[in-house]
């Protein structure tokens, strides 16, 4: 009986903290060999783009894939949806927005988990969208943290975003009024916009302070969030998965300027196994792309607590297996 999360379902039924824990889980899944991850599947059509991800983790028991698009300017639509990976039955369909969202900060919580940051602790924040929200919500999970800076283009964004997060946090927010303000002198630095250049919107020489970047707003090849510097001067380069260094364009003008060499290079999996190892001081510079097994891992905590609460809508019968021939499964692609 496959469930349907709405997205109010699922608000409010995991925190921060639990997210950070379930994603840390899963990458020591990954570690130990366990978890299948693909890459991104792009296709673009007239007036819009459709993407795809899938991930198995044969320890959890769960298979799942996503898929998010964008039409004509309208955003994007995203969904889950998750498999028992003994038998392929499809469990739930959720919806993917806020899974997202929570993931998308939950990573750059389990790398801040592993870098120490002496001193009070204070926060530069590039983008003011839901991301941007959650970047600084997991990082507040971490940290003790004193106090944060936000900038993004459009002003009554950021003095929005602002009032919001310091009234949720408890901790002074203060929106300024350029990316370098939000940034120098920070101890930690995430970047959550949503530009769509080749013109980086962070660049190294602002980082003079920083312990952890985590840049999380770009995922395509053709674009740059940050500059080649943010990776050059970093002792290590943490990457949430391998496929990041094609994905993002950032990772991709590192490496062919040679400020990326293999040496420096860690996913986020070999963080928390201990395979790989954080520098005890100097910049430590997190890519984030994102991953179905991800997605995965709180989706399946979704289900897990919400399959039997009352009223969910529900179907019997969707992705119901098609009947085995004798000459194997008959189907057509």
């Amino acid at each position: 009986m496959a469930v349907m999360l709405g997205c109010q379902s699922l608000q409010g039924v995991l925190a921060m903290r639990e997210v950070i824990t379930l994603l840390e889980q899963a990458l020591v899944h990954e570690a130990a060999g366990k978890t299948t991850v693909s890459p991104k599947f792009v296709t673009d059509f007239e007036g819009g783009s459709m993407r795809m991800l899938v991930a198995a983790d044969r320890e959890a028991g769960y298979l799942a894939t996503k898929a998010y698009h964008s039409v004509g300017g309208t955003g994007a639509r995203y969904v889950v949806t998750l498999y028992r990976l003994q038998d392929g039955e499809l469990l739930a369909l959720l919806d993917g927005q806020g899974i997202t969202d929570l993931r998308t900060g939950g990573a750059s919580g389990v790398i801040a988990r592993k870098v120490r940051v002496s001193g009070p602790v204070t926060i530069g924040v590039i983008g003011s969208g839901n991301q941007a929200r959650t970047q600084l919500e997991s990082l507040a999970a971490v940290y003790d943290v004193q106090s944060a800076a936000v900038f993004s283009p459009t002003a009554a964004n950021r003095e929005a975003y602002a009032r919001e997060m310091s009234q949720k946090l408890g901790i002074p927010v203060t929106a300024v009024d350029s990316a370098e303000a939000a940034v120098r002198d920070r101890a930690v630095v995430a970047t959550a916009s949503n530009a769509r250049s080749s013109e980086p919107v962070l660049r190294g020489a602002w980082l003079d302070r920083c312990r952890l970047l985590c840049a999380v707003g770009n995922t395509r090849p053709q674009f740059a969030e940050a500059d080649v510097d943010c990776f050059r001067n970093a002792g290590l380069v943490v990457v949430d998965s391998w496929h990041a260094l094609e994905e993002a364009g950032e990772l991709r003008q590192a490496v062919r300027s040679g400020a990326l060499p293999e040496a420096k290079r860690a996913s986020l999996a070999q963080i928390v196994s201990g395979a790989a190892t954080v520098p005890r001081e100097g910049l430590v510079a997190f890519k984030s792309v994102g991953s179905a097994l991800q997605d995965l891992a709180l989706a399946s905590r979704y289900y897990e607590l919400l399959r039997s609460r009352p009223g969910l809508p529900a179907c019997a019968d969707l992705a119901s297996p098609r009947q085995q021939t004798s000459s194997g499964l008959n189907y057509r692609e």
